[in-house]
């Protein structure tokens, strides 16, 4: 069986304390690594507006995680998230080897410091 990478971001339910957003966030990394995947990377991006309200609510917690796995680990995931209420939205893409390439230079940090290059180099103009 073929082993793939994922990106997964899901929003959580603004109503919750903090110690609720970290409980339900361990138990989706629980899921997966009880499924057979390796997490990756794992970024909490805080409380952000909501585009359109979704279940009467404008915000939401947004997390991101990159997962390797392979077989019906996807389906396992959304399963769990479509039974926790307090997840109000998600979506997973499988990455392709740009996408993986990019991600990884995205975490390191080179994407900001290519933009501040650039600038820098356009002022010296």
């Amino acid at each position: 069986m073929e082993v793939r990478n994922y990106e997964t971001v899901f929003i959580l339910t603004p109503v919750l304390n903090e110690g609720q957003v970290q409980e339900t966030v361990e138990k989706f990394s629980q899921v997966l690594k009880e499924n057979g995947a390796d997490i990756i990377n794992s970024e909490a991006w805080g409380l952000k507006k909501l585009a359109y309200p979704i279940q009467k609510k404008n915000t939401g917690y947004y997390f991101l995680v990159e997962f390797t796995g392979s077989g019906n680990i996807v389906d396992t995931l959304e399963l769990a998230f479509r039974r926790d209420e307090r997840v109000i939205r998600f979506l997973t893409t499988v990455l392709d080897k740009h996408a993986v390439a990019y991600s990884q230079r995205r975490r390191n940090g080179e994407m900001n410091q290519q933009k501040a290059q650039k600038q820098s180099e356009a002022v010296a103009q």
